[in-house]
């Protein structure tokens, strides 16, 4: 009996010291970036306390107009992909429309690729000497303005509403039929019942997918620098003032970064609010049978799915089709050319290398970091593990520039000295991707039955060997779904790497922002290609490995 109880003890000492080991990395790779910004926000610039940095930002019309800019931007293009989603979702789940897997591989792909390439896309359609501008101008038409507030607008929209629709149709189609039964059997009309029963009860999977839209706007860098022009917001400016080519502002920019923060936050629990004040638990499940139509109104409804879907993928088509295009400087000119795919596998080889090298080694750290912890919070659930979980996620609301600017202020000296290494560009990559991998490893492990572990641990087999001999083998689908999220979203990233990377640590998404920059649109298109195949390449390969299910998000 007393051997036993050492045993268990010792057993739960090991899993003890994994939870403390985990939680003593996010303290020193996430709090301690974390409360250094914060420190310096409350310096000036010759290092002295002061409160002056925040009274500039809420007195002077420069800055408060960025935070509301920032606002508007992400509120108003969130609300407008739910009103686009939410629709198309419910035609697609609810009715026979035809190639309906097709439709949603379609909106995945229009999804994996990263919004400033939107943007790019659009300007190259749409911006002053854009195909559709000058064609329209030349019958005399003046076409309104790319860029600014509605080219911003535009960019989130087309870019975000596939996120808003992946959820929705999930929610949609484990929704208890039963209830709208009963309110059609009363008399009510169908519209009725969409507004008063099918949506109240998708409410949470909607607040929830236009709070990651939200965030996603909020933390996007990308689209707001290379369209929005005059129209700043707050990572444009934290940027800048981090960047500034005459002379940055490292104490402003940190001040910028925890308004920033907070105010993701602020929105986190507004969200929170809303969902525990409209949760609705089912007791019993009937999923909805697909409604058969026919004639107008299928061609119709399919009509309509396909039109959306062809917007979302319009970029990714541009991007495509000019990278083939022969360019004379900024300019494209009559012909087709591989000379700008000789430039990517050329010069800019190194940027290729990078981005894959890069990716693999923080999805390798992201599969087991998130399988342990995943485990730790589902299965081990205590103090430390709780707190662990909570800072996992913590990064989600941390926008890219932010976690950029907070570990080169962390790490920029001995004996943590990682600035202008490829190692800060793993630690960001891993901090800000890993809740992906956490979430979906222990979405699965809730359908895993203890009793498989507790079997094996009867059987003599440790509970540290039992979880990577057996729990871990189970869980793999789920960890791969997020991984392929995480890999995905890394490979894309920007904000972070913009300002992280140095000339030796470039990768895809920093090349194609510069050559945009630079006005070499054939290389950056041809770079964007390569961004996108690989990302439809992992979907595909993840719609392979899971047997033809949709990315689980």
């Amino acid at each position: 009996m007393n051997k036993d109880m050492t045993v268990k003890k010792f057993h739960w000492d090991i899993w003890k010291i994994i939870s403390l080991f985990f939680l003593a990395l996010l303290c020193v790779f996430l709090l301690y970036p974390l409360i250094t910004i914060a420190y310096k926000s409350l310096l000036n610039t010759e290092g002295r306390f002061t409160l002056s940095n925040y009274k500039d930002f809420f007195t002077l019309k420069y800055y408060t107009s960025a935070l509301r800019h920032s606002f508007l931007v992400c509120t108003v293009a969130t609300v407008f992909a739910a009103l686009i989603s939410v629709p198309i979702a419910y035609i697609s789940s609810r009715y026979n429309i035809a190639g309906k897997k097709a439709l949603n591989m379609i909106i995945i792909m229009s999804m994996i690729s990263p919004p400033f390439i939107g943007a790019y896309s659009w300007i190259l359609l749409f911006g002053r000497s854009g195909v559709i501008t000058v064609f329209f101008k030349s019958i005399g038409i003046t076409v309104p303005s790319i860029y600014g507030f509605p080219g911003i607008i535009l960019v989130f929209t087309v870019k975000f509403f596939p996120l808003i629709y992946l959820y929705v149709c999930g929610s949609l189609s484990s929704i208890d039929v039963s209830l709208e039964e009963a309110a059609e059997n009363l008399g009510m009309p169908r519209l009725k019942r969409i507004w008063t029963i099918t949506l109240p009860l998708i409410l949470p999977t909607i607040s929830a997918a236009m709070l990651m839209t939200f965030m996603a706007a909020l933390a996007d860098f990308g689209t707001p620098m290379l369209i929005g022009e005059g129209y700043k917001v707050l990572p444009v400016l934290i940027y800048q003032q981090y960047l500034s080519e005459t002379g940055g502002d490292a104490t402003m920019a940190s001040t910028l970064s925890v308004i920033i923060i907070l105010c993701a936050l602020l929105v986190l629990l507004i969200q929170k609010f809303i969902v525990n004040r409209k949760n609705y638990n089912m007791s019993m499940l009937r999923p909805p049978e697909v409604i058969k139509i026919s004639g107008w109104k299928r061609s119709l409804a399919t009509g309509v799915c396909y039109a959306v879907a062809f917007i979302g993928i319009l970029p990714q088509i541009t991007v495509f089709v000019t990278s083939f295009l022969k360019t004379s400087g900024p300019l494209f000119v009559k012909g087709f050319s591989l000379a700008s795919y000789r430039t990517v596998f050329g010069k800019l080889a190194r940027a290729l290398t990078n981005t894959f090298s890069f990716s693999l080694i923080a999805i390798a750290i992201m599969i087991v970091s998130g399988l342990v912890i995943a485990y730790l919070s589902v299965r081990k659930k205590n103090g430390i593990n709780t707190v662990l979980d909570v800072l996992v996620m913590f990064p989600y609301v941390i926008p890219g520039a932010v976690l950029g600017i907070s570990l080169l202020l962390s790490f920029n000296q001995k004996p943590l000295f990682f600035t202008g290494t490829w190692i800060i560009m793993v630690l960001a990559y891993v901090i800000r991707k890993l809740p992906y991998t956490v979430r979906s490893s222990s979405a699965i492990l809730y359908q895993i039955d203890p009793s498989i572990e507790e079997a094996s641990i009867n059987l003599g087999v440790s509970p540290v060997r039992t979880f990577f001999k057996t729990t871990a083998l189970l869980m793999m689908p789920g960890v791969f779904s997020g991984a392929i999220m995480s890999w995905i979203t890394t490979i894309n990233e920007l904000s972070s790497s913009i300002m992280l990377y140095t000339s030796k640590t470039a990768t895809i998404s920093v090349a194609v922002y510069t050559e945009v920059l630079r006005g070499n649109f054939g290389t950056a298109a041809a770079l964007a290609v390569v961004l996108s195949f690989t990302s439809i390449l992992s979907v595909l390969l993840f719609n392979k490995l899971s047997g033809g299910k949709t990315i689980s998000l």
